[in-house]
């Protein structure tokens, strides 16, 4: 199902994405365009004016002068004086027809004013126009000018065609189009990575919540079982066996209540919906209640609980502090109820820096190393064969998102001389 998800994830990052990169691309490839005939419109006009202004002050115009022009700019000149063609035309032929040329001439006279009747044996000044042209389908740079010449006049009409720049623009329009390829693959690569990256966390959530379920599943199948095999033998059963089997109900309706306020409890948390209530505590006050609360279990045990805390005054510490000793209580019921018969469980607290620490050693079996980091998933059990039904793998899961949510930290370490030994760190 994930998989599936992230490759249609990768197809529309990499859809819409590629859609604006390609967007983009088009109107940067739109404006390139448009300024490379911008430039050349400008070089044009340049280079029209410096040949009005060359054939103004020659009195005789050189051939060689003009083939090497024309060659140089890819222009096409046609020039006449007194209505009659120069000598050049017929040693280099123009590659555009004469009926270009007209237009041109036609185009200056109708739009520009360029008229041959202006020009009198007085005029001195040169008069010319720059303008675009469209014939046969091709766009065209024009400039026609007539230059007065003693008493004549010389007519010259220069031509570029923008089909020159086609080269030019195929090659901006190849390179665009292969940037946006390189583009959205790229863009595809990454999607595919960043997809799968975020879909981590939901698919291993969703495969710790199918855990959960199951592990919820098994946990409240076996009471329920010996529930209704009691209910079942209390119907043949004489009264005293009957009451016997009722004590039976009542324990694991009782266990099965424990278990669904755990699980209610994680549900609170993992919704951001449990209740904590901080203000100023004493925490060495409240070890010793802790303390207090569990000394008859670890003497009817036979285990030895100590408490040491530090000689001088501690700062209050800002919590919950009903939560903490909720914490203390979950690490001293474990520690006790895998200690040994003569093993020791020790309760401490210490104040560093701006950090509390609060630690439970104990003298039990210990916790292999390769397991310190599971113990605080939910119904995992460190022991499969444990047979104690007053725990189902909930509590240090618990602990764990009350420190989380007081910022603390909680960690489990080999304790000296065997066992574990739980370190609770607050701000």
């Amino acid at each position: 199902m994930f998989r599936k998800l992230r490759k249609k994830l990768t197809f529309f990052c990499t859809f819409a994405t590629g859609l604006i990169l390609v967007g983009l691309s088009l109107v940067c490839l739109f404006l390139a365009e448009r300024s490379s005939l911008t430039s050349r419109y400008s070089q044009f006009q340049g280079t029209a004016g410096t040949i009005l202004n060359h054939l103004e002050t020659q009195t005789v115009i050189a051939h060689s002068w003009l083939a090497e022009i024309c060659a140089s700019n890819q222009i096409d000149i046609d020039i006449q004086d007194n209505q009659t063609p120069l000598l050049y035309e017929d040693l280099n032929p123009h590659s555009l027809s004469a009926d270009i040329f007209d237009t041109a001439v036609q185009i200056a006279r109708d739009s520009y004013g360029i008229l041959e009747e202006s020009i009198t044996s007085r005029s001195k000044l040169t008069s010319h126009a720059e303008f675009h042209l469209t014939a046969g389908g091709t766009a065209y740079f024009a400039s026609v000018g007539l230059i007065p010449k003693d008493g004549g006049v010389l007519k010259v009409a220069i031509l570029y065609s923008t089909d020159n720049l086609k080269p030019v623009l195929y090659f901006l329009r190849i390179s665009f189009f292969a940037a946006d390829l390189v583009g959205i693959l790229l863009l595809g690569i990454f999607s595919w990575f960043f997809t799968g990256r975020m879909l981590r966390p939901l698919e291993e959530n969703r495969k710790k919540q199918m855990q959960f379920v199951a592990s919820a599943s098994h946990e409240l199948r076996s009471p329920l079982t010996v529930m209704l095999s009691c209910l079942s033998a209390m119907e043949i059963a004489s009264r005293q066996e009957a009451a016997q089997f009722a004590r039976s109900i009542k324990s694991e309706g009782e266990r099965m209540g424990r278990l669904i306020d755990d699980m209610l409890t994680l549900s609170n948390a993992d919704n951001a919906n449990f209740p904590v209530h901080p203000k100023d505590t004493e925490l060495d006050t409240l070890l010793l209640s802790v303390y207090e609360k569990f000394e008859p279990l670890a003497h009817t045990r036979k285990i030895s609980l100590s408490v040491s805390l530090p000689g001088e005054d501690l700062p209050l510490c800002r919590c919950d502090g009903e939560r903490i000793s909720q914490v203390l209580s979950i690490l001293l019921d474990n520690a006790l109820s895998y200690t040994p018969q003569g093993g020791k469980v020790a309760l401490s607290l210490s104040y560093t820096g701006s950090r509390f620490q609060l630690a439970v050693r104990d003298t039990g079996m210990g916790i292999p190393d390769e397991e310190k980091s599971a113990i605080f998933e939910r119904f995992y059990r460190c022991d499969k064969a444990h047979k104690d039904k007053e725990h189902f793998g909930l509590g240090l899961c618990i602990a764990k998102e009350i420190v989380r949510i007081h910022k603390g930290t909680i960690k489990v370490f080999d304790a000296d001389g065997g066992g574990a030994c739980f370190v609770l760190e607050l701000p």
